[in-house]
């Protein structure tokens, strides 16, 4: 069986729209089983429908809490039966019941270099804060906002007359091909949460990652201070 990917998204699902052209053309070894929104509106959902993927809005305000809103989403995310679920660009902090549940199964991309800048307006915090590096980071779901354990990163220079506009424009042209070579080392079972959700950590080849892995030239992943890595190869899932 292929490994089997849901998506979680609330706008217009670029980075969606990148897994579905890696899967569609065999750089990414996966099947795509379903995508979700907290907005029926959200034109992620029109992008998975457009090729047969089952697409579903699940509208927070239609339930009396978000205990019971979460409950409702995981259900149906769980009867696709996904090996991940990816956040991507999924705007509403997940319950801990749900993600503790679904220890080391979710992850999510952020943009900017975590633990720096959490939360929103990433963008405008690392101009504020006067940095010259920004960027996006993959990380696993933890209960903590942006708080779990990072997989690997992408690194953006601020330049000079950057406004927080054109800042985000680079950083989203590094997002993608940073999820997808993330994606690539998930699928095929190197990289693997350990752990418990207290003490979890990032392994690679069950062996504790040090620091996150860096995309490098060529949009492969490196460790730090190593030679960039190739993509690993197609796992067999038959």
């Amino acid at each position: 069986m292929a490994f089997r990917i849901a998506v979680l998204a609330s706008g217009r699902g670029s980075n969606l729209q990148a897994i579905i052209d890696a899967i569609a053309d065999g750089r990414l070894v996966a099947e795509l089983a379903g995508v979700f929104s907290d907005k029926p509106s959200a034109f992620a959902l029109e992008r998975a429908r457009g090729i047969g993927v089952p697409a579903t809005a699940v509208r927070p305000r239609d339930f009396a809490s978000r205990a019971e809103g979460d409950a409702h989403l995981f259900n149906l995310v769980d009867a696709v039966a996904p090996d991940l679920i990816v956040c991507a660009g999924y705007m509403r902090l997940l319950g801990a019941r749900e993600v503790s549940a679904r220890h080391g199964r979710i992850i999510n991309i952020h943009p900017s270099l975590l633990p720096a800048f959490k939360g929103l307006r990433t963008h405008q915090q690392a101009l504020d804060a006067g940095a010259s590096v920004h960027g996006a980071s993959v990380h696993y779901v933890t209960p903590e906002l942006d708080g779990g354990p990072v997989i690997a990163q992408a690194r953006v220079a601020v330049e000079p007359g950057d406004d927080a506009e054109r800042l985000a424009q680079r950083v989203l042209g590094r997002e993608h091909p940073l999820l997808l070579a993330t994606l690539q080392w998930l699928v095929s079972g190197r990289i693997r949460l350990a752990g418990a959700a207290n003490g979890s950590r990032v392994e690679l080849d069950g062996q504790p990652l040090s620091a996150p892995l860096q995309l490098g030239a060529g949009n492969v992943l490196a460790e730090p201070g190593q030679p960039a890595t190739p993509a690993p190869p197609h796992p067999d899932f038959s």
